[in-house]
């Protein structure tokens, strides 16, 4: 049916996404109209509501419409998704999600298993590999090689008797298809010129006079150094099978001192451990390649079949380039659709710039900007049309000169009839939009509205901070700050690095910079991190839940619990929602969750503590004049005015709110749950209590990501004050702010990969701008030359 007065058809007027009324997280009553087969770019300062509105909103209640097209039988397997808080959307079309969260730490996962390259390899080597070696399960580094034998039932009844059936699979048999062993450094673990009375075990924790060694003290001599005990006293404390012994008249269980720290420590999620106990694992714990298989995971035989002069090891080992040039000499035309398909697998990872990478690189070692392209590459020449994609800063990671390349990627799938969603910071990517939605004005509680709709021409001339800060140019430097010292770094060989010899100046601030893949991390987390002084923060993620909050994570809540214990004569865990303080009803959550099978689950307001999450009797203590969740739900600012004088004074907690305050966290919340934090917050979160270790050396891996422009002045007013208390800080960065601001460059480069791995500049951003010799320098001196 068309329109008699535009000849239009009814369903080309469905050209626009309507939200009306979203409160999800911060959002107060966001109403917006979305252009669709359009580049839309939504900007706004980290924490004003961006990824609220397009994944909190949009997207997701365009997964939950999908999943219930399914069956009741289907949505019982699938995760079940709550309706988003919003009035009403229409317009909304099937949406593919490209997010920035780190791809699974497994160790058995690697860029060939999440990208289908393995699969597509093991079925190329069970065809055409020579000597034949069996199908493709034979070729898997992850199914083990096993044999059988008994009686097989079939489907239909019928019994078959099976003797020493072989089941081939491609894992080596040593290191189970992990490529690598591990060990426990003794060393980090016991002192051996000390006895037990003298503190010779140093596992956190085991301290000379407490209970945990004082079942060794009974089963070895206590006065004795480690190094001169017998043999057998020295297999009996470190392997000693569990055995009763009685300490003043209680019987306590002793075990050796090695399986018992396994069990409590290593086997253990490093990242759910205290920062001090993670610290020691990760000094005791040893890696080395497995000599079974030389680290490629994989048998022997798997790794004796050769295709084109190559093993399935070898190709995975290889830059994916070089495994692209190794594809195009495959002639055989039995697997001529498979060699097809791989290739256009490689040349997609070139295209989007990560043809650096190898098909053997553990996917967990991935940065949150290469764990999401590598996440696009399956969507690209995809033949869907009339899909909205959603990318949240795919420019995280790159280098001025990649970002373009990434800018033309989202073009070509606009191009194609798709609509495209995008949360960024990068006023490269803000100039190609179609369409920019600008949230704010400010964060958390200050923001959550619509300060702008409309072009970017627009928005340029709008008074928004978004707007004003779109031409912001940082300038050169007029005067550098004289290092006082160097690390130096001599025949620095991980990764793609070549033999690198260089001295990482001290006292000034240092960016290390390079296109991705150049082996700026390699240099630094291979050859500066893990000295003493040196405090490292990154970028893996911060895990939340809806029980854990900025005072948990930081360790705020401690002291808070301290001085209200002491304020009032009671003891500190009635004011902790996760023990004896938490409300019965809700368990401390302050909600009730009801499970309605394959529905969504419906969460309320506990009608007991009225979402407060603690019991009765403990809101009626103060400090201050305040109660626990009243203390909680300040924000970091008058927190820390609350903290730092006056009758509640505890200089333990404003020290660490001062901190917070200082990376701009001012606006949030002690008690917000950090499930609810946004990328960038979360980054700043981590900085702020990493800041507050002892250490000479601060090391940032690209601190800017989820930064908005104006949040970027706050971040370069930080280093400094860090640089002017005696500090020394290097910074990988590709934020050309950041380079501008910085006392002293290294340059990586010139390419990525095998193109990398060298040390093209030293000096400081002027001369790298007068030079010109490096693409650095290039597009930093088009940024500083444009304002």
């Amino acid at each position: 049916m068309s329109d008699d007065t535009t000849g239009e058809h009814a369903a080309d007027q469905h050209d626009l996404i309507r939200v009306q009324g979203s409160r999800v997280n911060n959002l107060r009553d966001v109403s917006v109209e979305i252009p669709k087969r359009r580049l839309s770019v939504f900007t706004g300062v980290s924490g004003s509501g961006k990824s609220s509105l397009v994944f909190g909103t949009i997207a997701a209640e365009s997964q939950r419409m999908i999943n219930e097209t399914y069956s009741t039988f289907v949505q019982g397997f699938m995760p079940s998704l709550a309706r988003p808080d919003v009035d009403h959307i229409e317009g909304i079309t099937t949406a593919i999600l490209v997010d920035q969260e780190r791809m699974g730490a497994n160790a058995r996962s690697t860029v060939g298993t999440a990208t289908d390259a393995n699969a597509m390899l093991r079925v190329l080597f069970s065809r055409v590999g020579d000597p034949f070696i069996g199908p493709p399960t034979a070729f898997a580094f992850n199914v083990p090689t096993r044999r059988a034998s008994g009686v097989m039932t079939s489907a239909t009844g019928e019994k078959q008797v099976v003797r020493d059936a072989v089941y081939l699979g491609g894992m080596c048999a040593q290191c189970e298809g992990r490529g690598t062993v591990s060990d426990l450094d003794l060393t980090a673990i016991i002192d051996e010129s000390r006895s037990l009375g003298d503190g010779a075990i140093l596992v956190p924790g085991y301290t000379a006079d407490g209970w945990l060694v004082a079942p060794y003290k009974e089963v070895v001599p206590p006065d004795v150094p480690i190094a001169d005990l017998t043999p057998e006293q020295r297999q009996t404390l470190l392997h000693g099978e569990p055995q009763k012994v009685r300490i003043d008249k209680i019987n306590i269980t002793f075990e050796g001192l090695i399986p018992k720290i396994r069990k409590s420590m290593f086997s253990k999620d490093v990242d759910s451990l205290q920062p001090h106990v993670r610290a020691f694992v990760e000094r005791a714990a040893v890696f080395a390649a497995c000599s079974a298989c030389d680290g490629t995971r994989l048998n022997e035989a798997a790794r004796s079949a050769r295709v084109a002069g190559r093993g399935i090891a070898e190709v995975c080992a290889m830059q994916i380039t070089d495994a692209a040039t190794w594809a195009r000499t495959i002639a055989d035309p039995s697997v001529a659709p498979l060699v097809r398909n791989l290739l256009h697998l490689f040349d997609s990872f070139v295209e989007i710039g990560l043809g650096y990478l190898s098909l053997d690189r553990p996917a967990g070692t991935l940065s949150g900007g290469e764990a999401q392209r590598t996440k696009m590459i399956r969507h690209l020449g995809s033949a869907l049309t009339d899909v909205t994609y959603v990318f949240d800063e795919p420019t995280i990671g790159l280098h001025p000169h990649d970002i373009e390349r990434m800018n033309n990627l989202l073009l070509e799938l606009r191009d194609k009839g798709n609509t495209v969603l995008v949360v960024e910071h990068k006023p490269e990517t803000i100039r190609i939009a179609d369409h920019v939605v600008d949230l704010g004005p400010r964060a958390g509680t200050g923001g959550g509205t619509v300060c702008f709709e409309g072009d970017v021409e627009g928005l340029r001339a709008s008074d928004t901070l978004t707007g004003r800060h779109l031409s912001y140019r940082a300038a050169l430097k007029d005067d550098v700050r004289a290092r006082t010292g160097v690390l130096e770094v001599r025949g620095a060989s991980t990764h793609n690095l070549r033999d690198v010899d260089v001295d990482v100046p001290l006292g000034v601030l240092c960016v290390v910079t390079g296109v991705a893949g150049s082996g700026k991390s390699s240099l630094i987390h291979g050859s500066v991190a893990g000295r003493d002084g040196v405090v490292v923060i990154d970028q893996s993620g911060i895990k939340g839940s809806r029980r854990s909050n900025p005072a948990t994570y930081t360790g705020l809540l401690e002291p808070i619990r301290k001085a209200f214990a002491k304020a009032n004569g009671v003891k500190p865990a009635l004011f902790s929602a996760n023990s004896e303080g938490a409300c019965e009803s809700c368990k401390g959550n302050g909600m009730i969750y009801t499970e309605l099978g394959f529905m969504e689950t419906v969460a309320t307001l506990c009608d007991e503590c009225g979402g407060k999450r603690f019991q009765a009797s403990v809101l009626e203590l103060r400090l201050g004049g305040l109660n626990i969740a009243e203390v909680l739900d300040l924000p970091v600012a008058e927190a820390h005015a609350f903290l730092a004088a006056g009758e509640a004074r505890t200089p333990a907690a404003a020290s660490i709110l001062e901190r917070m305050d200082d990376v701009g966290l001012g606006y949030l919340r002690l008690g917000q749950p950090l499930n609810t934090l946004s990328g960038g917050e979360r980054q700043r979160l981590k900085l702020a209590m990493r800041m507050g270790e002892k250490g000479g050396v601060y090391v940032l891996d690209e601190p800017t990501t989820g930064l908005h422009l104006a949040d970027v002045d706050n971040l370069l007013r930080l280093l400094d004050r860090l640089v002017e208390s005696g500090k020394s800080v290097v910074v990988i960065e590709h934020h050309q702010a950041v380079m501008a601001h910085a006392d002293w460059i290294i340059d990586i480069g010139p390419g990525a990969g095998h193109d990398g791995g060298t040390v093209v500049f030293e000096g400081s951003p002027a001369d790298l701008v007068a030079a010109g010799s490096t693409l650095t320098g290039q597009h930093l001196a088009a940024y500083v030359g444009a304002g």
